[in-house]
């Protein structure tokens, strides 16, 4: 196995890889998968949107999905005091999916990747790559440690970099620049949730918005774990003194709504603590791979973007590599890093949006405007790319200027 020879070479086997092997697989290419971890294992981004189910299905995964039973995300909720704001999938301007899952990772990619496996794609977990080297013609030689340590090199005529949190690309071709979202860091952890109530109370996912910084998320799964998190400044989460538990413990004190519940219980392992996570890079492509999903670009956990934008980048590069691989002309910087920056760029803004407090006025604001409302949501459920919408259209002015126009009301109203 010193030298192998293949079209397409996947770093990463989560829903990205995965997504981009299912396609690449049904297509015929020669194509191998390699991943750092062993399956199962941990990885954050629990909360799934509706856009993503789009992706499953075309690359035929969503029927393994299906048959193991993760718990239905129909919308989401946003806690902030007394008011409630409830976004229902259903209830959204764009047409497509009116719902998804929130699901525990370890679970829901060793489903992706073993039922990839069972087709017949060649996927090498506890295999690093520790060294890539391109050729002019975008060829490439990819060095691979095995679990026993010894070193293969790969030939590949693509690399799709889905190594989310590792950015291997990134890290071994210098790619990495400064994010523009804010420095926010997040406190995280699963709990046996033996309190949670019956009904959708004890269902729906949740943020609890503590401050215009801070918030609190809640993710029950259907096997009868719940994920929850803090998010905040760095500075505030570092404020907090002793171990992550510890930390964790004195955060819960600030949710008022769901301390009782969470009170006292055992964490399933000791909290995460992952400091200024926002992530971006200096291009999405290069001559020979394509950066895909948090290899790329990471905003924030606040509207569950994540895996959404893993598998909408996966499923297009892999198209894009198969037109390559028969011969089309492709115009990455069109066809990729234009039209996956769209979407970017319309949820950085309302990630921006939410800690100015615009974004967070138009949510909390009674009474509710329901036409903006099915606008909002269909942001939310991951429609960023429908120009019909104006808060895709119009996302850079829209959201400032009707929380302009709110505070401008409450002004007038207190100043009569």
């Amino acid at each position: 196995m010193n030298e192998i020879r293949i079209d397409v070479l996947i770093i990463g086997a989560g829903p990205s890889g995965c997504v981009s092997a299912s396609y690449l697989h049904k297509q015929g290419k020669k194509i191998k998968v390699v991943e750092k971890s062993k399956f199962p294992r941990f990885v954050i981004g629990e909360s799934l949107l509706p856009r993503c189910m789009e992706h499953f299905e075309e690359v035929g995964l969503l029927d393994a999905l299906k048959d193991f039973g993760f718990e239905k995300k129909h919308g989401a909720r946003f806690l902030r005091g007394d008011i409630v704001c409830n976004f229902d999938f259903s209830k959204k301007h764009t047409e497509g999916w009116d719902w998804t899952w929130q699901a525990p990772r370890a679970d829901f990619d060793n489903v992706l990747a073993t039922e990839l496996v069972n087709r017949g794609v060649d996927i090498a977990f506890q295999h690093e790559v520790v060294d890539v080297v391109f050729n002019e013609d975008g060829t490439s030689v990819t060095s691979i440690k095995d679990e026993n340590n010894s070193v293969y090199k790969i030939h590949a005529k693509h690399i799709i970099d889905s190594s989310g949190y590792g950015r291997v690309l990134p890290r071994l071709l210098d790619l990495d620049k400064p994010s523009t979202i804010p420095e926010h860091s997040s406190i995280f952890t699963h709990v046996k949730d033996t309190n949670r109530p019956e009904g959708e109370e004890g269902t729906i996912i949740t943020f609890d918005v503590l401050d215009l910084d801070t918030w609190f998320w809640v993710i029950p799964f259907s096997n009868g774990d719940t994920s929850i998190g803090f998010v905040g400044k760095t500075a505030f989460l570092d404020s907090f003194k002793g171990s992550t538990t510890e930390k964790m413990q004195q955060l819960l004190k600030h949710s008022k709504y769901y301390y009782k519940r969470f009170e006292g219980l055992d964490f399933k392992f000791p909290p995460v603590h992952i400091k200024n996570y926002s992530k971006s890079v200096k291009q999405l492509y290069g001559k020979g791979y394509a950066l895909t999903g948090n290899s790329a670009e990471f905003l924030d956990p606040v509207f569950s973007s994540g895996v959404t934008f893993a598998t909408e980048s996966a499923i297009l590069a892999a198209k894009l590599i198969t037109k390559e691989l028969n011969g089309e002309t492709v115009d990455w910087e069109t066809d990729y890093t234009g039209y996956i920056m769209k979407g970017v760029n319309v949820f950085s803004t309302y990630v921006k949006e939410w800690y100015t407090g615009n974004l967070q006025t138009l949510f909390f604001h009674r009474p509710e405007n329901q036409d903006v409302k099915r606008q909002i949501c269909a942001v939310l459920a991951g429609y960023v790319w429908d120009e019909t919408n104006p808060f895709v259209k119009k996302h850079d002015k829209i959201v400032k200027n009707l929380a302009y126009l709110i505070d401008m009301g409450k002004k007038e109203k207190a100043n009569q």
